[in-house]
């Protein structure tokens, strides 16, 4: 069986379908510490791109999995993180890379925070799709919600991703997380509205925290306000569209389950049914308890569902 660190899936994505994962920085490694995020508070808070890991280690693991599963096993290559991929540099050694090795689209998650920067602007064109996330209409909803690095600043973020809108030549997929009481008002999606249009993304998603949040106060909108967002922004709601079920190529269930979670929170319904299907067992009694007893998971209870998560040992997150 193939170990893989910085490769993972292949994932079912509402967006993408099959999506092959490619981490480039350690874990919880980010610049912001979002409220809503479902792998709890940050723990790496830093604005300094760096060289985490080398290019090479990066995509060996990538050659490996192509190689053993085939590229006919995977629908893209997404390059996304438990936090902020776009801290890795150069990340143009990782694309160029990942063109060698299939021809599939490569698509970049981002929270954009960086797109400010030219020389990390030049080094992403050459994705397919890139995926920023624009949750914050000023700095006051910026501050609350992605409790960002002290450095950045709302203005400089948003001109960032309106210059990189206008020089990418691929797609760009924009997803709005929308927080009841945060940035859900009238008065704010309007305005919201308005710097949409401007960067006049190929999509435009609404998320909502469907799994446990980083926060206890972290609510999803009301449906009306919903169905409001999705009119007024000509949006899509991620929610509702079709997902396809986790695969792996781990041989024991709880490995396979523990490396989900590592990047994607589990309800217990999740792991019944993807253990069901990817290795034939109908009790998963016994692995529940062995995951709630290893000092990497966190239980959650959120909106009637327990929720299992990674963690670094020793930090447990806010939600």
């Amino acid at each position: 069986m193939i170990r893989l660190s910085h490769v993972y899936g292949v994932v079912p994505s509402r967006r993408l379908g099959r999506s092959l994962g490619v981490c480039t920085i350690p874990f919880k490694t980010c610049n912001y510490s979002c409220i809503y995020c479902q792998l709890g508070r940050t723990t790496n808070m830093t604005n300094t791109r760096q060289t985490f890991y080398p290019p090479e280690e990066i995509l060996s693991e990538a050659r490996r999995f192509i190689e053993a599963h085939g590229e006919e096993s995977f629908d893209v290559v997404t390059v996304v993180g438990e936090g902020e991929p776009t801290l890795y540099k150069p990340l143009d050694s990782i694309v160029n890379g990942l063109r060698e090795l299939t021809d599939k689209p490569l698509v970049l998650i981002t929270n954009g925070s960086l797109l400010f920067e030219r020389s990390l602007r030049e080094e992403i064109m050459d994705f397919d799709i890139v995926m920023p996330t624009l949750d914050g209409i000023n700095e006051e909803s910026f501050r609350r919600i992605n409790r960002p690095y002290g450095k950045l600043r709302y203005e400089r973020v948003y001109n960032g991703l309106l210059e990189f809108s206008k020089e990418f030549k691929g797609e760009i997929w924009l997803e709005v997380m929308l927080v009841k009481d945060y940035n859900d008002s009238d008065k704010l999606l309007g305005e919201l509205k308005n710097r949409i249009e401007l960067l006049a993304p190929a999509r435009v998603y609404i998320n909502v925290p469907a799994r446990p949040p980083a926060e206890e106060n972290v609510e999803i909108p009301e449906e009306e306000t919903l169905r409001y967002a999705r009119a007024l922004l000509k949006a899509e709601s991620i929610e509702n569209l079709p997902v396809s079920s986790f695969t792996t190529s781990e041989k024991k269930a709880l490995d396979a389950v523990i490396e989900i979670i590592k990047r994607h929170p589990m309800s217990e319904k999740d792991i019944k049914s993807f253990v069901e299907a990817e290795f034939n067992e109908e009790s998963v009694g016994d692995l529940l308890k062995r995951l709630s007893k290893n000092p990497n998971v966190e239980k959650n209870s959120y909106r009637g569902k327990d929720f299992y998560r990674y963690i670094l040992a020793g930090r447990r997150s806010g939600g």
